[in-house]
């Protein structure tokens, strides 16, 4: 794997982090807890968000994006893990949006 510089993360107040994959994985681990979903989907996903990452073109990167393109991902991998991030990720106020998600992802 070359060493590539990737963009540093601009968290919701302001720090600058630098990148972690196993930060990232952990996460993306967390909503996949006990689903059919191999090891190897979920490096192809993060290597998919990773790719984002390099071609963006930026130095830096909202964490609010790199979340958009995890849920994408969870999305396409499972859908309840897809909600599992989303209801955290989205921090729904009331019982409606959530509602909201769950019905967005049965159509």
């Amino acid at each position: 794997r070359p060493d590539v510089s990737l963009p540093a993360i601009v968290k919701k107040d302001g720090r600058r982090i630098e990148y972690d994959r196993e930060k990232l994985r952990a996460s993306m681990n967390l909503s996949l807890r006990k689903r059919p979903v191999s090891t190897e989907q979920v490096d192809s996903a993060i290597e998919r968000i990773e790719e984002k990452l390099l071609t963006h073109g930026q130095r830096e990167v909202a964490s609010t994006r790199i979340g958009e393109w995890v849920m994408r991902e969870l999305r396409k991998l499972d859908k309840v893990a897809y909600v599992r991030f989303a209801s955290v990720y989205r921090s729904f106020e009331d019982i409606d949006d959530f509602r909201a998600l769950v019905d967005e992802v049965r159509r």
